[in-house]
């Protein structure tokens, strides 16, 4: 609570000082920590049941509200393709972690099936993105069944996020080589990397408070070239920078960590906190190269599947037999 409500208070900070406009990210605050709230609480009371419910709430979201920007020249690879990529990979996640909840055999093994139903359709919605991230979700999260200690699959997921961010800002400030730089530009689209330039500019003209939340889309000249235009770098990490400078950047950072940290010491079994994991860690990477975040219905998920992952059942939850893992809730981790 203290991390969201720092980031609140620095929208709020920013948004005085530039005149911006904080509405969008105080909304983000608010999804995130009612879907940590709503995941712990039914976590508790329903360790499985709770996470197939949201699985299917979050296909469903994905199937029927294909179009959530107006940003067609967007839509390729990621555009608002992102914010569907980004609710199949998390309700594939919710749909791993029932797998490993659940008490038989047979349970587990037709939630791993629905996961893998749920890559499948994202490849007929056409999201090769969602393909991608919701089968490495899967395969992540089979892998969790073998890993005794969750310490070092977290911090793989850490250093994951990190690459992805990395690159990121790399491309965006042409710090690539040529060969590589226009492989990339070719699969992000010049649009998409054009406005990542911008939002590295406005991030060195004031690397503080950055030039207030909202406020891309009216100093930004590509963003004002796009028809119709919705204001946003389709980045989340070079958003926080140009409009609330580092210390966004930086809250940005301690938010994902924090998750990282939660899932860490969570009382659920290692294969639950690790496939939990692979999915927030996969929507940061959706996040880093398209503008997921920004739809109240991405935070609320990733709320909820944090929520779910770090919830203390009511009671013991079984230990599936031809694993490694223990369910520990041991403040190590292990």
């Amino acid at each position: 609570m203290a991390v969201l409500g720092a980031c609140a208070a620095w929208s709020l900070i920013t948004a005085t000082a530039r005149d911006g406009r904080p509405e969008g990210m105080l909304l983000a605050v608010l999804a995130v920590a009612a879907g940590f709230a709503a995941g712990r609480i039914f976590g508790a009371l329903l360790p499985v049941a709770a996470p197939i419910v949201g699985a299917l709430a979050g296909v469903g979201l994905a199937v029927t509200l294909p179009q959530f920007a107006p940003a067609p020249q967007l839509a390729t690879p990621l555009g608002h393709a992102g914010a569907t990529a980004a609710l199949l990979t998390l309700s594939a996640g919710a749909a791993c972690c029932a797998a490993w909840a659940a008490p038989t055999p047979t349970t587990r093994l037709v939630l791993r099936l629905a996961a893998a139903a749920i890559a499948v359709t994202a490849a007929v919605l056409g999201s090769v993105t969602g393909v991608v991230t919701c089968t490495a979700v899967l395969l992540c999260s089979l892998a969790a069944g073998r890993m005794r200690h969750r310490g070092r699959g977290i911090a793989g997921l850490a250093m994951a996020a990190a690459l992805v961010t990395g690159l990121t800002w790399a491309v965006a400030g042409n710090a690539l080589p040529d060969g590589l730089a226009a492989s990339l530009e070719g699969q992000l689209t010049s649009h998409r990397v054009a406005l990542w330039h911008d939002a590295l500019h406005l991030a060195h003209q004031d690397t503080t408070l950055g030039v207030g939340p909202g406020r891309f889309g009216d100093l930004s000249t590509t963003a004002a070239q796009s028809t119709p235009a919705d204001g946003k770098p389709h980045s989340a990490p070079l958003q926080q920078a140009a409009e609330q400078g580092v210390v966004g950047v930086a809250l940005l950072a301690a938010a994902f960590g924090w998750l990282l940290f939660a899932l860490w010491r969570s009382p659920r079994p290692t294969p639950v906190a690790l496939t939990a994991g692979a999915a927030l860690t996969a929507l940061a990477a959706i996040a880093a190269v398209g503008d997921a975040l920004s739809f109240t219905t991405v935070s609320v998920g990733a709320g909820l599947l944090a929520g779910l992952a770090t919830a203390r059942p009511l009671f013991r939850e079984p230990v599936p037999s031809g694993t490694d893992v223990r369910a520990r809730g041991e403040r190590s981790g292990g």
